[in-house]
């Protein structure tokens, strides 16, 4: 089975999905947005991208990996 790609050289990749932007997020927009693709080769994935550079990468986690990073953070 060939390895997931970790990004997407353009977030425009992931058509139809609904971003959301932190709650943290201010009128800068320096923060992230997220997505959780519904369909294709990405489907069950999490996509996160720059709310500064929204059709720029995107970098795709699976759900444990991004919960194990924001319980870091917390």
């Amino acid at each position: 089975m060939p390895a997931m790609p970790r990004y997407l050289p353009s977030s425009t990749r992931l058509p139809g999905v609904l971003w959301q932007r932190s709650s943290h997020s201010t009128g800068m927009n320096n923060c992230v947005e997220t997505a959780r693709p519904g369909s294709g080769p990405w489907a069950g994935l999490l996509a996160v991208r720059d709310s500064k550079n929204t059709s720029g990468p995107a970098l795709l986690f699976a759900p444990a990996a991004w919960e194990g990073f924001i319980g870091a953070l917390r």
